[in-house]
Formats: C-alpha cells, sequence, structure tokens
C-alpha cells in the first residue's frame, strides 16, 4: 500500500516559517498534484517527503510508517526531478539501473527491469545512447526509467516538465498520466503550472504562502473554488472579479457608482461582495451588461475578448468565431448557476499568478 499521510508538517529556516502545519492524505495509487505560485511551500513540502529536508514539526508517514528522520533510500520512493539528474558518461541503460547496481541486485534482475522500463516508455532505440545524444523529451523518460526501475511505493516529481518546450510539455503530460494509468502507483506531482495540475492529477492541492488554500478534483476547485485565491489560480484564461456593495439582493453597485442587475442573489446575504464570472460563462446577446469591446483574439477554436465593463478589464472566451469588432458595444450576460460569489477582499493580482503559472 502506497499511501502517505502528511500530519501537521511544518517547515523553518530558523526564526523563519515556510510551512504553517499541513495535512493531506495521499491515497494507495492516487495521483496528486502540489501547485501554486513559486515560494508557495510546494518543493520543500515534496523534498520533505523525500527526505531531503528536515521536519520542523508534525510527522510524514508512508505506508503507515513514521518516516521523519529516515534516510530517503530507506522510504521505498523514486524521486524525478527538474533538470534530469543524468549521468553524462553513461548510457541510457546505465543510468537507468545504476541504483539498483548500487543496492547489489542481480545483473540478470537488473536487464530485466531495464528493457521493461525502457519497453514502456518507448526508450529501446537509445538505450546505448550517452545523454547528450537525447533530446530534452527523452532524457526526461530516461530520468523516469531510472524511477521505475526501483519499483517504489511512491513517486515524486519535482516540476519535470519546466526545462521543455510547450509542445513536448503537452506531450510529456499525456504519457506521464498514461503511465500511471498503467503502473498505479501513488504519485506526488509538484508544479506551479495549474494546466499541468488540472490534467494530469486525481486531486489538486492548492498550496499559498506555507498553507493548503482547497483541496479537491481539478473540476471541484474549477466549479467551487473556495477563496479568491483559488478562483484566480486555476483557470485560464482567468476568473473576472468584480467588487462592491449589494444594495439590495440583486442590485450590484461598483466603485465608480455603476449598477449591474445580477441574475441570482447572494446566498449568503453579504451587503458587500466580490463576484466572480469565468470568461467562457459570458453570452454575447440583445440583453445583459454593457461593454466596450477593447481587443478581439481569434485562435481558430475559440476567440478571446477584452472589453470594459465600468472601466473594469474582463475577459469574454467565445467557443468559435464571431464578428464583433474593437470599439463596440456588447451585452453580456450570464447563467446565474455559474456566478461565484466571495467575501469582499482584494483580489490576487491575477497576471502575477499567470505569470508563475
Amino acid at each position: 500500500m502506497g499511501t502517505v499521510q502528511i500530519r501537521d508538517v511544518r517547515k523553518s529556516y530558523g526564526s523563519v516559517e515556510v510551512l504553517h502545519g499541513v495535512s493531506i492524505d495521499i491515497e494507495d495509487g492516487e495521483f496528486v498534484a502540489l501547485v501554486g505560485p513559486s515560494g508557495c511551500g510546494k518543493s520543500t513540502l515534496l523534498r520533505m517527503i523525500a527526505g531531503l529536508e528536515d521536519i520542523s514539526g508534525g510527522e510524514i508517514l508512508i505506508r503507515d510508517r513514521v518516516v521523519n528522520g529516515i534516510a530517503p533510500k530507506d522510504r521505498d520512493i523514486a524521486m524525478v526531478f527538474q533538470n534530469y539528474a543524468l549521468y553524462p558518461h553513461m548510457n541510457v541503460r546505465d543510468n537507468m539501473g545504476f541504483a539498483l547496481r548500487q543496492r547489489r541486485v542481480s545483473k540478470a534482475e537488473i536487464a530485466e527491469r531495464v528493457d521493461n522500463a525502457a519497453r514502456i516508455l518507448g526508450l529501446e532505440p537509445f538505450l546505448d545512447r550517452k545523454p547528450r545524444q537525447l533530446s530534452g523529451g527523452q532524457r526526461q523518460r530516461v530520468a523516469m526509467g531510472r524511477a521505475i526501475v526501483r519499483s517504489p511505493n511512491v513517486f515524486l516529481f519535482d516540476e519535470p516538465l519546466s526545462n521543455l518546450d510547450a509542445k513536448l510539455r503537452v506531450q510529456m503530460r499525456s504519457e506521464i498520466k498514461e503511465l500511471h494509468q498503467r503502473l498505479k502507483t501513488t504519485t506526488i506531482y509538484v508544479t506551479h503550472d495549474q494546466i499541468e495540475a488540472m490534467t494530469l492529477a486525481d486531486r489538486v492541492v492548492v498550496m499559498n504562502g506555507g498553507v493548503i488554500e482547497q483541496v479537491g478534483s481539478p473540476l471541484e476547485l474549477y466549479d467551487h473554488p473556495a477563496s479568491l485565491f483559488v478562483a484566480a489560480f486555476i483557470g485560464s484564461p482567468p476568473m473576472n472579479f468584480l467588487e462592491g456593495d449589494l444594495t439590495n439582493k440583486t442590485t450590484f453597485t461598483l466603485a465608480d457608482g455603476t449598477t449591474l442587475n445580477l441574475p441570482v442573489a447572494d446566498p449568503k446575504n453579504r451587503s458587500q461582495v466580490t463576484i466572480g464570472i469565468r470568461p467562457e460563462h459570458f453570452t454575447i446577446g440583445d440583453s445583459g451588461w454593457p461593454a466596450t469591446v477593447s481587443v478581439v483574439e481569434p485562435t481558430g477554436s475559440e476567440t478571446q475578448i477584452t472589453a470594459r465593463l465600468a472601466g473594469k478589464i474582463i475577459r469574454v472566451l467565445i467557443r468559435g468565431r464571431t464578428s464583433t469588432k474593437p470599439g463596440e458595444t456588447v451585452h453580456l450576460a450570464v447563467d446565474p448557476r455559474l456566478l461565484h460569489f466571495f467575501d469582499a477582499a482584494p483580489v490576487p493580482i491575477v497576471a502575477e499568478l499567470e505569470d508563475v503559472a
């Protein structure tokens, strides 16, 4: 059973606390992604699970065994790093079998495990090549193969696709997901890319400032964000936000005095709220909120529109194509079931989140 239990785990560097009591239970065979902006503590937490960082407080259990203080080699985990960490003087076969040779596994078993991993990863034609003779994607497959041959209870991935170009990242995402479906090994995957987290994981852990903001399936986070931070971080293009007062249940007054009629009342009956609307949940029609189009960006299968609504920049995503032009006034309606209400608070700076995502 490759279960991992993280119980009130804390990490401090001197007087600076970077993890503030993190608790997660990861089931056997589950794929969990830790996601968040740079500095949120996700990589630190992964390194603590691996035994590469000391634990300042709390407990980490792997297969119901407390591993605080246990050496990384004795935790029955395998880690795939961002920079591949391959030995340049060894060929692919020797790189993949190195850890097994260190454990004095028989040559016959090493050969069997390496050949099996190479077959799974499509590396059979490259077993005699050195890392310098491989592409970035092939090197990452070798790093994954080195982890597979160890048959660990838990795989740990530390931003493994960050060094690849956009097209190769998409391909490798698919390969990692297929690999997990085949091996069904418990996997913990760290990334700052929310698209990676959403497409790969069974559950996503959104971290911010050393704490967990929300844990849930990708669609739970997308459809029901628990905080403004999660709402702003999950989704591309990001969610639109409008801050204002509810002068009655459905009359929403923005800071400049503009009033908007909401299609539904705030379920918590607050007087000050921030409302959120995802770009794809707007429809353009004959009625709704008037907005002036600034930019139209056709991408083929969809069109992104940037507009101004009461002085606020908003983004609208239209499936297909539109004849709308910059300077035009359009009317935006939203399905009341898809409107999000949050406590009034400063909205996270989405541009900064996009930069690290």
